[in-house]
């Protein structure tokens, strides 16, 4: 099993920033890639941003300039720098990866979701 422990949500203005951060444990051989998540109220839950093992990144376009996502392999932890947040940028931002375990094994795994409220 993965288990992905997400932090760093929380109410911002808009203008502001702010980072998430996904932390990945468990019998992990490697991550494959990591990405970011979101779900606002009543839509569907929709990619924010990714990034592989070699670092290629990818983006939705409402937030391409303003995020930039990361990652430490060494820690198996993924981050998500967040400026000029926008109020349409409210949701829970959930983490997801696809690991291959020390049994070989390829899984996708989910954290349980961080609020992120943009409001003044």
């Amino acid at each position: 099993q993965v288990q992905l422990v997400e932090s760093g949500g929380g109410l911002v203005q808009p203008g502001g920033s702010l980072r998430l951060s996904c932390a990945a444990s468990g019998s992990i051989f490697s991550i494959n890639a990591m990405g970011w998540y979101r779900q606002a109220p009543g839509k569907q839950r929709e990619l924010v941003a990714g990034i592989t093992s070699g670092g290629n990144t990818n983006y939705a376009d409402s937030v391409k300039g303003r995020f930039t996502i990361s990652r430490d392999n060494a820690k198996n932890t993924a981050y998500l720098q967040m400026h000029s947040v926008k109020p349409e940028d409210t949701a829970v931002y959930y983490c997801h990866a696809r690991a291959t375990m020390t049994n070989y094994n390829v899984l996708d795994a989910w954290g349980q979701g961080t609020l992120v409220t943009v409001s003044s």
